[in-house]
């Protein structure tokens, strides 16, 4: 993952590459959402995290440590040396260049599909009269429904606030590393799926504000708004 590449300490270069379990717009909901119904229940929460877990934990110890850092690296190195000579030519260096571009091409393509589907969706949710086409009661009651910060669009592409993802982001790695270093709750730099697993817990309770065991997209929705107003305040005090 690109956290690790910053340049932190060693013991907080392992603790990184969990902060996407806990990021609330990092992970793509659909991931999470198992049956795509819009609506992530703990299981299915659950289910994404064990995943997530298994994936970081490199080496099988049942921990996330420098440990797994270093066995990721050699299995990055181990791919790109085809001939197992231990070094990397050029040809080898080509060759996992052209790979990666065409993983990415198919990447924005499958990309390009899903984000047609969700346009599909949107529009279906908007029509709720199924008429083929969106009013303007439709789409004020929409509106309403998200909130008076939100826009709601027919085409499925977020409104203006979708264009300040890049400026979000970039405060969103301090406030993932100080989730991190909470669910590290014996500061050995390390976590464990015990640790992994609570922090996990937590953090669904947290967005279940009425406690049904599961999360709707009106709660993902007031928790993005609660987290923008305190970065709003964060920033106005640092202002003074």
């Amino acid at each position: 993952m690109k956290t690790f590449f910053l340049t932190l300490s060693a013991g907080t270069l392992a603790l990184t590459g969990a902060t996407a379990v806990f990021a609330q717009d990092r992970t793509p909901m659909v991931k999470r959402d198992g049956n795509g119904d819009g609506t992530i229940t703990r299981a299915e929460m659950q289910a994404h995290g064990a995943a997530m877990f298994a994936r970081m934990d490199a080496n099988g110890d049942g921990r996330i440590d420098t440990a797994d850092r270093a066995a990721r690296k050699a299995e990055r190195f181990a791919r790109m040396d085809r001939d197992g000579n231990g070094e990397i030519s050029q040809a080898e260096m080509d060759a996992n260049r052209a790979e990666r571009r065409e993983r990415m091409e198919q990447h924005r393509a499958e990309r390009a599909e899903k984000a047609g589907d969700r346009r599909e969706q949107m529009f279906a949710r908007l029509d709720t009269d199924r008429s083929g086409g969106i009013s303007q009661a439709e789409m004020d009651a929409a509106r309403s429904q998200r909130g008076e910060g939100g826009e709601a669009r027919a085409d499925g592409r977020k409104g203006k606030r979708g264009h300040r993802m890049g400026r979000r982001g970039m405060h969103r790695g301090g406030m993932m590393m100080g989730m991190m270093r909470q669910a590290d709750t014996n500061n050995d730099q390390a976590l464990t799926r015990a640790e992994f697993d609570a922090a996990l817990t937590q953090h669904f309770s947290r967005l279940d504000t009425d406690g049904n065991g599961s999360i709707t997209q009106a709660e993902r929705q007031a928790a993005r708004e609660a987290m923008r107003a305190r970065m709003t305040e964060r920033r106005g005090q640092r202002g003074q």
